[in-house]
């Protein structure tokens, strides 16, 4: 269990939030992220891996021909996954994950090419692109190392978000209403 993941659990709790993942080449690890933290089930709501590219269409909602004509190692992929997820299972965060992790490239993509993102209820002003914000992601490593980086980045960049809705002073407020946790 990850420091970032226990955050992110921590401000979901506190804000009465929830979170759906859709993953594809971590296949179910920012789930078993999330689960390891104890109250997850508060607010996860659950997960779709969709690793073959089919399924990125049939239960994510990503636009097919955007599939065939990019692959599904692109921004746009990733960022339709996040907002599919969070659609299909009734969260409030969606993020994904898409990417290649090896031994070889995908869809003209080298391996160790990532894109992740994150799709909310963003305040205004927040900085935040309509739609969601995607992050992309070269990394270096083997398999494991690529996607466990992958894990560790898609809930830092959520942590992020959900650190930006709170001002330190309602943090603080919040954190000692409940009881330190």
């Amino acid at each position: 269990m990850s420091s970032t993941a226990t955050e992110v659990v921590r401000l979901l709790t506190v804000n009465g939030g929830t979170l759906a993942v859709a993953e594809s080449l971590t296949g179910g690890l920012v789930a078993a992220e999330i689960t390891s933290v104890p109250g997850a089930s508060k607010v996860f709501k659950g997960s779709v891996t969709a690793y073959a590219t089919e399924l990125k269409h049939r239960l994510l909602g990503v636009n097919a021909t955007l599939l065939a004509q990019r692959g599904a190692v692109d921004p746009q992929v990733a960022a339709q996954m996040a907002a599919g997820v969070r659609t299909a299972l009734g969260a409030d965060w969606g993020i994904a994950t898409t990417g290649v992790a090896g031994p070889d490239p995908q869809d003209g993509q080298a391996v160790g090419t990532v894109y992740v993102a994150v799709d909310g209820p963003f305040a205004e002003g927040a900085g935040s692109a309509s739609g969601g914000k995607v992050r992309r992601l070269r990394l270096n490593g083997d398999r494991a190392e690529i996607r466990m980086e992958s894990v560790r980045s898609v809930l830092a960049l959520l942590l992020a978000e959900l650190a930006g809705e709170q001002t330190g002073n309602e943090r603080a407020q919040d954190t000692e209403r409940n009881g330190g946790f």
